[in-house]
């Protein structure tokens, strides 16, 4: 099963469009009703009719299905970030939909924020929401809408609608059976050669600056890694792990314009910061894909 992660590549053409009320949200994020009191600046003549909750969390695997294609998606923290900007900067707060089907008038985002840390106002209505969630207040003016969906429960959160793109380079899963795990099915992941052409390049940089120096920097282990990127190989979720530790403890040895330390050509030949950016975002992705598992299994418990 694929996890495919959702970018915007274009600021004229993706991002948000609108931000619907349906019955099931895609985030599986309830919005809650505020009522007067809870309100920080409060009127004393009529209900305030507010609505509050997440439009997109973070890194959290949503499944989809297209025919007899089944995935999951997936948005980073920076892309809700952006997509939040975009949304307010095309002044689209007064865009609503019904279900993804109606438009609807009389409802307005009076309100859009990122959560940033453990102490964000979200916490004041009992929502506990990971950091980098983007958060909308929305003004129900729309009579039908409030009376006869909101107070009625018939709408239960926000879903937003927009266009995005997949990412070329997503992770692999394969579900196998075994009986090992509670669902009797268990997600084996392949090995990867999704890493982009700067790391490549370095690694085939720091080959180049070792020769130089008769290769006296790096462990084999180092060399032969290097060998692997600049070719291209596939490598495994533990040379990933190892690549991105070395790359984060190493990174302060590492000076662009010192090409003969050894702290710099060792850092190439493990790809460089280009593969510190890859390899923290691909074990980022493996560690939804985990959460999908734990998903599956709790469906057949």
């Amino acid at each position: 099963m694929r996890l495919v992660e959702l970018v915007i590549e274009d600021e004229d053409i993706y991002g948000v469009d609108a931000i619907s009320l349906v019955e099931n949200p895609a985030i599986e994020e309830n919005w809650i009703a505020l009522k007067e009191e809870r309100v920080e600046f409060k009127t004393m003549d009529e209900e305030k009719r507010i609505l509050i909750g997440a439009a997109l969390v973070p890194d959290k695997p949503i499944y989809r299905r297209k025919g007899e294609d089944e995935y999951y998606v997936y948005m980073s923290k920076s892309t809700i970030r952006q997509a939040a900007e975009l949304y307010l900067m095309r002044q689209n707060q007064h865009e609503a939909t019904f279900e993804h089907d109606e438009k609807i008038d009389g409802c307005c985002v009076v309100e859009s924020w990122i959560v940033e840390g453990e102490h964000d106002k979200s916490q004041n209505f009992g929502m506990n929401l990971p950091q980098g969630t983007w958060m909308v207040s929305m003004k129900i003016l729309n009579d039908v809408i409030w009376n006869d969906y909101v107070k009625t429960g018939k709408v239960k959160g926000f879903s937003i609608e927009g266009y995005f793109a997949d990412k070329a380079q997503f992770a692999k899963a394969i579900v196998k059976s075994d009986k090992r795990t509670k669902s009797g099915k268990k997600i084996e992941m392949e090995s990867y050669a999704d890493y982009p052409e700067a790391v490549k390049n370095n690694a085939k940089k720091g080959i180049e600056l070792n020769e130089k120096v008769n290769n006296k920097c790096a462990t084999q282990v180092g060399k032969v890694r290097a060998q692997q990127l600049a070719s291209g190989e596939a490598i495994s979720e533990e040379t990933i792990k190892r690549m991105y530790s070395y790359l984060s403890r190493a990174q302060e040895y590492y000076d662009e314009g010192d090409t003969e330390a050894c702290g710099t050509i060792s850092y190439l030949l493990w790809g460089g910061l280009a593969g510190l950016r890859w390899s923290e975002s691909k074990l980022k992705e493996l560690e939804m894909l985990s959460a999908i598992e734990e998903v599956l299994q709790s469906s057949q418990d």
